[in-house]
């Protein structure tokens, strides 16, 4: 059995990543409340709202992501997030109660709730993100007669 020194290393940064993105969504909420005319409020506030909840509900994955998956994870992270953004304000827009506050308490509540679940499972996570060398590509496959499958 061997022990690898760096495991205790990446699991820290793991937790330290998913203790921030856990974070994000309060910070956004507490920057809300600088007076209006302070320049950088609304910065943590949209990082917030397009990546956040998208990177609570991919990153957390159980074995960690691989280099092909890690871009993959933050590409779908914004339209995750805009999708749950989207519903949420959409909703509160319908009861009749969207304010700024309103809006990303729900939101960050997720997110953190969602950085204690494992991620979604990713395709490219579970296939390596790399095709083997010796994979063979459907473009140079043999078509049989009639040129069909």
């Amino acid at each position: 059995m061997t022990i690898d020194p760096t495991a205790p290393a990446s699991r820290t940064r793991r937790h330290g990543a998913r203790a921030a993105v856990a974070a994000s969504g309060w910070l956004a909420l507490a920057v809300t409340l600088l007076p209006a005319g302070f320049p950088l409020r609304w910065v943590p506030v949209l990082l917030f709202v397009c990546l956040g909840p998208g990177l609570a509900l991919l990153h957390p994955q159980p074995r960690g992501l691989r280099p092909g998956a890690r871009l993959e994870a933050f590409a779908l992270a914004a339209p995750l997030s805009l999708a749950l953004a989207a519903l949420t304000a959409t909703f509160l827009f319908l009861v009749g109660g969207f304010s700024v506050p309103a809006f990303l308490v729900p939101l960050a509540a997720f997110t953190t709730v969602a950085t204690f679940l494992p991620g979604l499972p990713l395709p490219a996570a579970t296939r390596g993100a790399v095709a083997p060398a010796d994979a063979e590509s459907f473009l140079s496959r043999e078509r049989g007669p009639g040129g069909g499958r």
